[in-house]
């Protein structure tokens, strides 16, 4: 009834108001009656074939316009939700994809979604991991293992690499190994890490020695350790790329030592359309890494 009140106040008629709106002038005229049953008041005068506000009209019309006015906006809010261009999104990420990883996507991701406010958490894998089951995070990433019970789970495994200082004499051999590395200053990483002991686990197998000189709990600290000539390293292909323009320099590293992470999240939960789309780009940008993805339901 709103609607057809304004469209004959716009109009100025009847069939013209028809004509607008898409239904016969009975109709019309039938709206424009019930609202002025249920208002208690006219609406309209006549003037030859114009119609006219009454006094009473023109205030109710202020009122009206307001109203339709924000039904307007509440509609277009809807689509806005409805194409995931409106709302939040809170990640749970263990220091590596926060540093690493999640920067470029989250840059691009709000880029083309500046009404879509992203909150991250950068915690260490355990703590991430224990936030789920969570309806405060939607998103988590963290390394593996993940135990999966009540868990949407996408595992990605990405192929360490060598980094190297970039005058450094190993930068003339286009794939590094063990015994290459041997005896040579190595910036490690931490014990709790699984690379750690699949790297220590490698040079044992080669028979050569790991020197390590330094060490750190991140990959991205290693890296600039490396840039700045403290030893060499083997480190995710990520971490490395993010300091490649500092000085480092990257090599293909053999027998291949894996890095194996997960994106995960509530099964109790159904995530929004805006934690889809961020899932879809997460996999687009880790696919730049050679880092093939494998599902898990449960």
């Amino acid at each position: 009834m709103l609607e057809a009140f304004r469209a004959v106040v716009e109009s100025g008629s009847v069939t013209h108001a028809a004509s607008a709106l898409g239904i016969t002038q009975p109709a019309v005229s039938a709206q424009i009656a019930r609202l002025e049953g249920e208002l208690g008041f006219s609406l309209f005068t006549r003037t030859g074939n114009r119609l006219r506000l009454t006094s009473e009209g023109i205030t109710f019309r202020a009122e009206v316009e307001r109203t339709l006015d924000r039904i307007d906006d509440l509609g277009r809010a809807a689509e806005h939700i409805r194409q995931g261009q409106v709302g939040s999104l809170t990640v749970a990420s263990h220091p590596m994809a926060g540093v690493a990883l999640l920067p470029p996507v989250i840059a691009a991701f709000v880029r083309q979604r500046p009404n879509v406010r992203v909150q991250v958490f950068t915690r260490n894998s355990d703590l991430v991991r224990g936030m789920f089951p969570s309806r405060t995070i939607d998103i988590g990433i963290a390394e593996l293992p993940i135990d999966p019970t009540g868990l949407n789970v996408t595992r990605y495994r990405m192929e360490c690499v060598a980094v190297l200082p970039k005058d450094h004499a190993l930068c003339a051999h286009e794939i590094i190994t063990p015994a290459l590395m041997s005896g040579l200053p190595f910036v490690g990483m931490s014990r709790e890490w699984a690379a750690y002991h699949l790297v220590n686990n490698v040079f044992a197998e080669a028979a050569t020695r790991l020197n390590v000189v330094a060490t750190s709990e991140l990959f991205a600290t290693i890296c600039g350790l490396v840039a700045n000539g403290v030893g060499v390293s083997i480190v995710d292909p990520a971490s490395a790329q993010q300091f490649q323009a500092a000085g480092l320099a990257i090599r293909p590293f053999r027998p291949l030592v894996p890095y194996d992470i997960a994106i995960f999240h509530s099964t109790d939960q159904e995530l929004s359309l805006i934690g889809r789309t961020f899932l879809d780009a997460f996999d687009m940008h880790l696919k730049r890494f050679n880092a093939p993805a494998t599902e898990t339901d449960r």
